[in-house]
């Protein structure tokens, strides 16, 4: 069951009070409602208008076995919603939404002791199997465009068709399909990922990348999209590198899993979103 392989992921860049957190846990330490969800000690719940994310982790570093606690909370205001989903296979197997397009977001942690606010972004993935059932690799970018927010996805299907599409979200959060920019390679990260996103002239420069792993990587990048300079945030996945038995004996070091606690069990029908 999928409830069976809960997680909350925290990832903290910067030099001072870096962290990463991903610790799987059962169903029994996963509680689920319309507007609230529970893994472990961490919950995310909806207050009215605005979403909150409450932190009680330890986060793993390899090699290390002392875990540090990571603790705070984090508050996103949407600044527009989008109440449409779009189906990203002929059979809608698997449905993406991006539900806040554009959002203010308040990150107060006491362990680390890092507070900030700026902008941020909500969406969710579901479907009726994995995701590597159904796709063997993904890219997907954002950038804010003055008031627009735009998305760009693209991807190969595991029967190898390709999908892609470009997306403008007005200041309502209402999207319009829009005329795909130009492929803007990038150069592979330092596990010889293979990434790309969309561009004007196709073309776009990497500013950083923050996370580089096996079969995912996190960027940002700087490019003119739409006739306006924009930095962007781009992921990359491989599903095929997940599901290698090689990198699927690494996860446990990086995804620990947590013994269910002696609490009572129930069952939960409806899907969970992931946000990023």
């Amino acid at each position: 069951m999928p409830l069976d392989h809960s997680c909350l992921n925290v990832a903290l860049y910067g030099k001072r009070g870096a962290r990463w957190v991903m610790t799987e846990r059962g169903s029994q330490d996963t509680r689920q409602s319309e507007d609230a969800l529970t893994i472990g000690p961490s919950a995310m719940r909806w207050d009215k208008d605005r979403l909150i994310i409450d932190i009680e982790e330890r986060d793993i570093r390899l090699g290390i076995p002392w875990r540090r606690r990571v603790k705070g909370q984090i508050i996103l205001h949407p600044e527009m919603l989008n109440d449409k989903s779009f189906k990203l296979d002929p059979a809608g197997r698997h449905r993406w939404h991006t539900i806040a397009p554009r959002a203010r977001i308040e990150v107060k942690m006491e362990q680390p002791d890092v507070s900030w606010s700026g902008s941020g972004y909500l969406d969710g993935n579901h479907g009726s199997e994995p995701i590597e059932a159904g796709f063997k690799s993904w890219h997907w970018s954002r950038a804010h465009c003055g008031q627009d927010v735009a998305v760009t996805y693209e991807g190969i299907r595991r029967d190898g068709s390709h999908f892609a599409s470009a997306l403008r979200f007005d200041a309502s959060g209402t999207p319009q399909e829009v005329e795909l920019p130009l492929v803007a390679p990038l150069p592979p990260t330092w596990w010889g990922m293979k990434r790309q996103t969309r561009a004007d002239r196709g073309h776009a420069s990497v500013i950083k990348t923050w996370e580089d792993s096996p079969f995912y990587a996190r960027s940002a990048l700087k490019m003119r999209l739409f006739g306006q300079q924009v930095t962007a945030i781009q992921e990359s996945i491989s599903l095929d590198r997940l599901v290698n038995p090689v990198i699927q004996n690494m996860l446990p070091y990086k995804m620990p899993r947590e013994p269910n606690r002696l609490s009572k069990a129930f069952h939960i029908p409806t899907p969970i979103f992931l946000s990023r």
